[in-house]
């Protein structure tokens, strides 16, 4: 059965965020990557699998080991799914701003 997997899947879950932010600063392999949990081999090869299925990692084989890289082009599709919302979040703070600084200026 293949499941098509997105982005958001991928982030949804903690330990797959916490890979991702590991492999912003440097690309490693798969067992220097679980050196950094505590959970079987297994599992973060499980999770590295759903990482690089929805391209928010690249592997590239280097001699006998496999190396993570971070793939930012397709965080991109996160951050145009969540910036109208930031927009409406800036707006509704900018307005409660603008009533504080009334409110303040009454008393």
């Amino acid at each position: 059965m293949n499941i098509r997997r997105d982005v958001f899947q991928a982030i949804a879950d903690p330990t797959r965020r916490a890979i991702l932010l590991l492999l912003t600063t440097q690309s490693m392999t798969a067992g220097a990557i679980a050196a950094n949990f505590d959970t079987a081999r297994p599992t973060v090869s499980k999770h590295l699998q759903i990482l690089t299925e929805c391209e928010l990692l690249s592997p590239e084989q280097q001699g006998r080991e496999i190396y993570y890289h971070f793939n930012p082009n397709k965080m991109k599709e996160i951050a145009d799914f969540i910036e109208p919302f930031r927009q409406i979040w800036d707006a509704q703070f900018n307005k409660l701003e603008e009533v504080m600084k009334k409110r303040k200026s009454k008393k």
